[in-house]
């Protein structure tokens, strides 16, 4: 295990995000297999992009679609695996909920499959009327999302 709390930094400039770095770990997910790296540029022009960084070197990374008032979407969230169960996952997320323009949003959501307990932590709960909420896929997201 690396210690890194110390040197590590938080940013939401585009243009420190490491897209190498970002495409190849989202590309082996269950969520981003079928992603091109196209889509995933498009995807991450369109959307708030927050990185942690240790020397430099990109080690967590999630985006946030919003419209900065109402509603904001959590996606992409992970943590390289070497530095994973050190803390960047709780320290993004609160970074990402703090973050000044997102500060005051009324509702935000997420979806996975394996990391509950993580966003239990910062009060993300199960749907409270799923029976509200409605979906549309198309043919190559019913291979991801089934």
């Amino acid at each position: 295990m690396i210690e890194i709390k110390k040197d590590i930094y938080f940013s939401s400039n585009r243009e420190d995000m490491d897209f190498n770095i970002i495409y190849s770990f989202i590309k082996n997910t269950y969520w981003g297999t079928l992603r091109t790296e196209e889509e995933q540029q498009i995807a991450m022009d369109n959307t708030i992009n927050f990185g942690l960084f240790y020397k430099k070197k990109q080690i967590a990374y999630a985006r946030v679609m919003t419209d900065k008032v109402f509603f904001a979407y959590l996606l992409d969230v992970f943590v390289i695996e070497e530095y994973q169960g050190q803390g960047c996952s709780k320290l993004l997320m609160d970074k990402i909920l703090n973050f000044q323009e997102l500060i005051n949003i009324d509702k935000w959501m997420l979806a996975t499959k394996d990391a509950h307990g993580l966003y239990k932590k910062f009060d993300f709960t199960t749907i409270a009327s799923p029976e509200k909420l409605m979906e549309r896929l198309n043919e190559r997201a019913k291979k991801i999302y089934k």
